[in-house]
């Protein structure tokens, strides 16, 4: 038994594609309403121009999505997805140098966004009952009774979003809507204008702006390339450095043999043209980054992105919320994207979603008010680790910016947290676990930092630190190669041992 006839998703991006799935064994039938024409195989399209930029499919996600649609993770794996352990298989330049190799528990899943999305395009294709309406424009939804708890979204509208002779508007029932439609999207304004009140709005950027391009890798690459994922952070020092030491920068690689460089900052001016990005390359904090980029052949132009600041439509606030309709993905909150938490956060509410419908019998405001709660449980996460770094930043503007002192303290905080985290991960692996959880969004910060045997494995650290007991080196030399040797604990006697 099913709990309506047609389910309608406005969008067929990550977000949408997951919807569908969360929707398709509830509805008859399920309608992806799509404005771009979805391309066959993993290419760019204009619908998202942020594909040009590496993804990180955080841990949460992949499990998430593989959950929607079983088999997707071997799928994109033989798509040609990569399966790394990031601690063993990225060389990452932290606060004084590179970091030391060590295994750890985390592992992730390395591919394009364009790739991701062609992998869960045929997943979704394959569902019997998911039809997808490609080249097509939203326009509005049908309403009745807004404002008023019986009121209800009851259908969308669209047209062809080329024009054709005939381009009139149709209209498409629906006893559930998804909106998927991103960061952009009109939804909450068309409700307003049909009676419902306005969505407050939690809003904070920090201006962030990113510049990505796109290489082949070389056929015989250097002995020295131990590593595939290069990580290179932000500067520490407070003195006179180029503005490039303020960087994060990616050498992140994808399927097909590429890598994407990537340099992203808070509030700096970034390179647009390839001069100037390979100039700006040249000057971050290690001369590794640009060397790797010149033992490579480009294959795109600079792309650049400032659409990036966090935005969360509470609409689970609302006095009133409207029936009929829910909302996924950037189109309920949006994420500074250096956070890699848009494509998990989206799968993990389609989860909610799906467990949601399978535990009602009516789609009434009960319905939506259980699902906007626990939405919003989860989207506290995500949100909190944004806000944790991104309010640091005088630059920062929106609902959620700190008064002037608060923004200091917290700014005056950041690093040294991080770097006491950091610093015991690599020496207690119940920390390292921890730290890697919250990374992958299936723990959040203060859950962690509340943990008794974090707390302890923190503590031990600062005490071995002042008393030079560690035993994992680390800060080595950025302007040298990253060192290649496993400091895992036991490895060097196996290596040897092997060796022997």
């Amino acid at each position: 038994m099913t709990l309506g006839r047609t389910a309608v998703v406005l969008g067929g991006s990550m977000a949408g594609l997951c919807a569908a799935g969360a929707l398709a064994p509830h509805f008859d039938e399920v309608v992806v309403l799509e404005r771009d024409v979805l391309p066959a195989d993993a290419e760019h399209r204009r619908g998202v121009p942020q594909s040009k930029h590496p993804h990180f499919l955080l841990n949460s996600g992949r499990r998430a999505i593989s959950d929607l649609f079983p088999g997707f993770e071997d799928d994109l794996i033989a798509a040609g997805g990569m399966h790394l352990m990031p601690s063993m298989d990225a060389a990452y330049l932290e606060r004084t140098g590179w970091a030391s190799r060590k295994q750890s528990s985390m592992t992730m899943v390395y591919s394009s966004r364009i790739l991701i999305e062609r992998v869960l395009r045929d997943k979704v294709r394959a569902l019997g009952n998911v039809r997808i309406r490609e080249g097509v424009s939203v326009t509005g939804v049908s309403t009745t009774g807004g404002g008023t708890s019986s009121g209800r979204v009851t259908g969308v509208r669209f047209r062809q979003a080329q024009p054709t002779e005939d381009g009139g508007e149709e209209r498409l029932d629906a006893d559930l809507v998804v909106d998927g439609l991103g960061r952009g999207s009109s939804v909450s304004a068309w409700l307003a204008a049909a009676g419902w009140d306005e969505v407050p709005v939690q809003t904070l950027d920090a201006g962030v702006t990113y510049t990505s391009r796109w290489y082949d890798l070389p056929a015989d690459r250097p002995e020295s390339w131990w590593w595939q994922h290069l990580v290179i952070m932000p500067t520490q020092d407070t003195g006179e450095h180029p503005d490039e030491h303020e960087y994060l920068c990616n050498f992140f690689p994808v399927e097909g043999d590429r890598a994407i460089a990537c340099m992203g900052s808070w509030g700096l001016e970034m390179a647009r043209s390839v001069d100037d990005f390979t100039a700006s390359a040249e000057r971050v904090r290690t001369p590794l980054f640009a060397a790797a980029m010149a033992a490579c052949e480009p294959t795109s132009e600079v792309h650049l992105t400032r659409s990036t600041g966090n935005k969360w439509r509470r609409y689970d606030r609302l006095s009133v919320v409207p029936n009929g309709i829910v909302f996924i993905g950037d189109a309920i909150c949006a994420f500074n994207p250096f956070y890699a938490q848009g494509i998990s956060a989206a799968a993990g509410s389609a989860l909610i979603l799906r467990a949601q419908l399978a535990g009602t019998a009516a789609l009434d405001q009960a319905f939506h008010r259980r699902f906007l709660a626990a939405q919003r449980k989860e989207l506290k996460v995500p949100w909190g680790m944004a806000m944790a770094r991104d309010r640091g930043y005088e630059n920062a503007t929106g609902t959620e910016t700190l008064p002037a002192w608060q923004r200091k303290v917290l700014a005056s905080m950041t690093w040294p947290v991080f770097n006491l985290i950091t610093g015991a991960a690599r020496e207690d692996p119940v920390v390292d676990d921890h730290f890697g959880r919250v990374f992958n969004l299936d723990e959040s910060l203060g859950t962690m930092m509340r943990n008794p045997r974090v707390l302890y494995g923190l503590v031990r650290h600062q005490v071995n630190s002042a008393l030079g007991r560690r035993t994992v080196p680390f800060g080595f030399d950025p302007q040298s190669d990253p060192p290649g040797t496993d400091w895992t604990p036991g490895a060097a006697a196996q290596e040897k041992e092997a060796v022997g």
